[in-house]
């Protein structure tokens, strides 16, 4: 059974006329169980992190500042979200779906989180709608506790460079960071991952596919990981506000179809976190956010 991590946290209400899209959190659920696609038995509420977890990844001023609400105001507005109790605690419960759902996809291949994919999370700061970088937690999580896991590869294909997990990594040879993005998007200085892959504005489905399939087949080949984790951000759509890329939503599909049928063909376990999507209208962001699930059921169960 496909696991998937959700919280009524993941949904927290913003300021009227904010631009990031936090109904997708509650729509996306809905939709895959109003369909029919999965039950409720799919999805389970995740707990809190061990802080010794997120400590492993950013530093701990940087940490205290977060749960004591003491970040300034500078920080903040990096962020882009207003920082409260509850939503310090969404992030937290967000990481937590994220290393409870790499411990499934041990068991059963793949696994899933509802949020997630909070790949501009610095060390020591937050920025671009990411304060806690998830699925940094989550990899460092796996090598410190797991005696199967030393080598992870970061398959990051968010339209937006993830810029904190290659700077968090950076120097961590167990943890091979990919990341292919739009070239002229945010963030306008770019970090350096193992693997940058710069995407023309405009670029249309059967060249955005080309070059992923040209590459990441010899990419897995030559770093043999233990453990993938897969961020599959819909902001390539051409749809997408904050995208720059001229992608369909099949294309999208196809996208996510390529990568996780190629984790299940080499039986490399793969967490999925949803990443960005910015689309004008809340029913393509969410569409294209469910085909992830629905294609991860399909090919696994």
């Amino acid at each position: 059974m496909l696991k998937i991590a959700h919280s009524s946290l993941y949904k927290h209400d913003l300021p009227e006329g904010h631009r990031f899209p936090m109904e997708k959190y509650e729509l996306t659920p809905q939709q895959l169980l109003h369909e029919g696609s999965f039950s409720e038995e799919n999805f389970f509420t995740p707990g809190t992190p061990n802080i010794k977890a997120i400590l492993a990844v950013h530093d701990r001023e940087y940490v205290d500042s977060l749960l004591n609400l003491t970040l300034d105001r500078r920080a903040i507005r990096k962020i882009g979200f207003p920082v409260s109790k509850t939503f310090v605690e969404r992030e937290l419960h967000i990481v937590q779906g994220t290393i409870e759902s790499a411990e499934y996809a041990l068991e059963h291949g793949v696994s899933m989180n509802v949020a997630g994919g909070t790949h501009h999370a610095y060390p020591g700061h937050g920025e671009g709608f990411c304060m806690l970088n998830d699925q940094a937690v989550a990899a460092q999580y796996l090598l410190d506790n797991k005696t199967s896991i030393h080598k992870i590869l970061i398959i990051d294909l968010d339209v937006h460079q993830g810029n904190g997990t290659a700077k968090i990594f950076q120097d961590n040879p167990a943890v091979f960071t990919l990341s292919m993005h739009g070239a002229n998007n945010y963030p306008f200085k770019k970090e350096e991952s193992d693997l940058d892959i710069d995407v023309p504005d405009g670029t249309e489905d059967d060249a955005y596919l080309d070059q992923l399939k040209s590459v990441l087949p010899e990419l897995i080949e030559a770093q043999n990981p233990d453990f993938i984790f897969y961020l599959s951000g819909v902001d390539i759509l051409k749809t997408d506000r904050l995208g720059r890329l001229h992608c369909t939503v099949d294309g999208c599909k196809e996208r996510d179809r390529f990568v996780l049928q190629s984790c299940k063909n080499l039986e490399i376990p793969v967490q999925v976190a949803m990443g960005g999507g910015y689309s004008s209208e809340i029913k393509t962001i969410v569409e294209a956010h469910a085909n992830t699930f629905r294609l991860a059921q399909d090919i696994y169960f």
